[in-house]
């Protein structure tokens, strides 16, 4: 039995260093510079018609595992999980990030069972330990997400001061990219790219858009498109979008303080159950064990845990306003 609980330990080890030293590691440099530019024309084919030469970006690997790549090209969520990724400004491909989920979520299952003896418990802990690499994505797309907020207002007045000074828009988008930090510059980059390689300004506005889901974006792009199509003066369309964005932040600050009292008591409202439980298991084990040892204890323990989140759910929703 010894000798059984080694091997299983020493597999679930290289299991584990296995998927992180995948998921870590990248594709050729060269491959990587091939796939960012070409990506822009396979999302504009999505959008509009399609030609052969299109068609053939579309064989961009979603794995370095040939056998994952073919099954991810039949899934629409593969692509999406690929933007998800990009947004984050992550390099991983989606295969390397479902491996290592299922890597974690095995793991989970086996260490979770063990330690408390059930393999409902065991089979509780495997959606936690999947949605550990996703929940890693997400907090880094939210981080990312917010720091281009708050300097895309800078870039706008940028952008607005360079026409007004006489550049063109593809002079301006550049100056973007020289002027500003990350990852404001980083994606006004992308679009100054693509547009130098030799996509429509449209295809390349509409792109910018897809990478980065915003609303200040998506008010951006709608303004320079009606622009470019009907005329105007552009410097003062885009000093008055400056400006909306600057107050919608305004707003949205005065929301925060006036919803902060309500967004504690959700945070201690998610965080008490599980407290009080660790607390009275570590103070009192006798008292927790009947939970633990009675055959209906794991039943009810999985139904304290969806409660809980449906209840987490609920009350994040209610002190979560949009502005």
């Amino acid at each position: 039995m010894a000798l059984a609980l080694a091997g299983l330990t020493f597999l679930i080890i290289v299991l584990i260093v296995a998927g992180v030293v995948i998921a870590s590691t990248g594709g050729t440099a060269p491959d990587k510079v091939v796939a960012k530019r070409l990506d822009a024309i396979e999302r504009s084919a999505k959008r509009g018609s399609e030609s052969l030469e299109l068609k053939v970006v579309r064989d961009e690997l979603l794995s370095d595992v040939p056998a994952i790549h073919r099954i991810l090209l039949k899934w629409k969520f593969a692509d999406k999980l690929r933007n998800y990724i990009g947004q984050a400004g992550m390099k991983v491909k989606p295969g390397r990030l479902i491996l290592l989920s299922a890597v974690l979520a095995f793991a989970s299952y086996l260490i979770a069972g063990r330690l408390a003896e059930s393999p409902l418990i065991g089979l509780a802990a495997v959606p936690v330990g999947a949605l550990i690499p996703i929940g890693v994505v997400a907090f880094k797309r939210m981080r990312r997400m917010k720091a281009f907020e708050k300097g895309f207002p800078e870039a706008i007045d940028l952008l607005g001061r360079a026409v007004r000074a006489g550049h063109s828009f593809s002079t301006g988008l550049e100056m973007i990219t020289t002027e500003l930090p990350e990852p404001v510059a980083g994606e006004f980059r992308t679009t100054f790219e693509e547009q130098n390689f030799g996509l429509p300004l449209r295809d390349a506005l509409l792109n910018f858009s897809e990478r980065v889901p915003l609303i200040d974006v998506q008010f951006f792009v709608t303004a320079v498109l009606i622009q470019k199509e009907t005329g105007g003066n552009l410097a003062e369309i885009l000093d008055n979008l400056s400006h909306v964005v600057r107050e919608r932040f305004r707003i949205l600050g005065e929301v925060k303080v006036k919803t902060a009292q309500g967004r504690l008591t959700a945070a201690i409202l998610i965080a008490l159950p599980p407290f009080m439980a660790i607390l009275l298991r570590t103070i009192n084990p006798k008292y927790m064990s009947p939970l633990f040892n009675d055959p209906i204890g794991p039943y009810v323990i999985a139904l304290a845990v969806f409660l809980q989140i449906v209840g987490t759910i609920m009350l994040w929703k209610i002190v979560d306003i949009e502005v």
